[in-house]
Formats: C-alpha cells, structure tokens, sequence
C-alpha cells in the first residue's frame, strides 16, 4: 500500500513520498534581490556566494516506516573552499563515490524541524547521476533521530502539511 493521507489543511488526498528541495541556499535567500546577480553563482547543484562561501545541493534521506522509499529533503551543504574545490574536481566522473566525505554545515532551513541552517553534517558523494547522501551528525536535533530512526505515516503527513500550508497557526 502506497503513503496517502487527506491533508488537513486542503483537505485534498495527497499520495506516495514526497520530496522537498530549495532552489537556492538559505544564505543566497537573505542576500537583497537586486544585489544577487553580482554576489550570488547559482547552479543547479552548487552556490558560491561573495566567493567566500561554497554550497553544494544534496539529499538528505529519512526512512519512512513500512515504506521502501525514502522521504527526501534536497538541502544545501556550505563547505570549505578546499572541499568544494574536490567536488568539482569530481563532479563530471562516472565513478566519484570514493572522494570525500566532506564535513560542512546544513545550508537550508527545514520546516517542521527546529532550525536546522548550520547543522553539523558529512556529505558523502554518490556516482554520476545521484546527488551527495548528506549525513546529519549527531546531536538531540529530530533531524538527526529520524534520519537514524525513521519518521512514521503521521508524522510524513505532518512535515508535508507543514512544507506546503505553513505552520499551524501561522499566518504564513
């Protein structure tokens, strides 16, 4: 049986495992819309920011109980100049799961999570066609438990309530 629920929000049945992603990094969000085109590179898989900061897109995979799929967040990873220098020394192999792995800090913002922008992370580079695995590290974060643990069906239908409609209780 495939993940479906009725959204309590739209009230619209919404069905299997979704994925959400951010187009651009949290930081090149905050950057003034009409100082962007000079400061900020935007990829589709990578950011660099003033030239000072190096961002990578990548996944972070949470394991949905009794499911085979995995929910995805597409996050960005800021890492060392250094790291981001290996990455795209890597980036147009076939075989490229054997650099790395790279420690950074999350780039994005989750929601439904507490603030996640600068979580402790290690990015793992998977083959040509598949973006990095990011591992959250350790801490008391329910990123870091339910990437480790799992999330259960209510609580998948929580963070998509959340991602698509806001908060509860928002304005948003």
């Amino acid at each position: 049986m495939a993940f479906s629920f009725r959204c309590s929000c739209c009230n619209e049945i919404h069905e299997g495992i979704p994925t959400f992603g951010f187009d651009a990094p949290a930081i090149a969000e905050w950057i003034p819309e009409n100082e962007r085109h000079k400061r900020v590179d935007l990829g589709s898989d990578d950011c660099v920011i003033d030239q000072e900061r190096f961002l990578v897109r990548g996944c972070i995979e949470i394991p949905v109980q009794g499911e085979e799929q995995p929910f995805i967040w597409g996050a960005w990873v800021d890492l060392s100049q250094k790291d981001f220098d290996e990455w795209v020394k890597a980036f147009n192999l076939e075989e490229r799961e054997h650099f790395g792995p790279f420690a950074g800090y999350l780039g994005s913002r989750l929601p439904g999570y507490p603030d996640t922008f600068n979580h402790h992370v290690v990015m793992h580079l998977r083959n040509k066609g598949t973006r990095p695995f990011i591992e959250v590290s350790p801490s008391e974060n329910p990123l870091h438990i339910e990437q480790c643990g799992g999330i259960s069906h209510d609580r998948l239908a929580e963070i998509y309530e959340i991602a698509m409609h806001g908060p509860r209780g928002s304005d948003a």
